[in-house]
């Protein structure tokens, strides 16, 4: 009886650390989706720099310079106060139909199969989030440099 107590314990204090993991992911993933980016002394990460690029290469067609919008499509740097990573992504991937002022159709195409675009979506969503939380401003950000860039040392590891 003795060994299936601790049998039993041992399995429950294994489901303990793997909820407590679980838990210290989801934590982090949230502390992401709210903060994606760094910003020290007004210079960005890799990711957000590289966000900047992505988003002016494609998206700024449609959503205007520095993602204030346009007359084709919405300020982005206003839709990502409210909108979610999940919801963005959703977006991005399978695009969006709405009927937009004057009860006229707008359109947002999807971008799944854009490598430009999805290889590099949290890259664009780091950007776009700092611009929404008016931690960049306007223009091409200054980036920091690669020996003090924590994303920029992570994604060079993973190459």
């Amino acid at each position: 009886m003795r060994l299936w107590t601790m049998a039993v314990a041992g399995l429950g204090g294994a489901a303990l650390a793997l909820s407590l993991s679980t838990l210290t992911a989801n934590a982090q993933e949230s502390d992401w989706e709210k903060k994606p980016y760094i910003i020290e002394d007004g210079k960005v990460d890799y990711g957000t720099y590289n966000g900047y690029r992505r988003y002016h290469n494609t998206c700024h067609v449609c959503h205007g310079p520095d993602a204030l919008g346009s007359s084709f499509a919405p300020s982005l740097k206003d839709s990502l106060k409210t909108m979610s990573y999940t919801d963005f992504l959703e977006v991005v991937t399978n695009g969006r139909q709405a009927k937009g002022a004057a009860n006229q159709d707008s359109v947002m195409p999807s971008f799944a199969e854009n490598g430009d675009v999805m290889l590099y979506i949290d890259h664009i969503y780091a950007y776009l989030k700092a611009r929404s939380d008016d931690a960049v401003g306007r223009g091409r950000p200054e980036r920091l440099p690669p020996e003090e860039d924590v994303v920029f040392q992570e994604w060079k590891e993973s190459q």
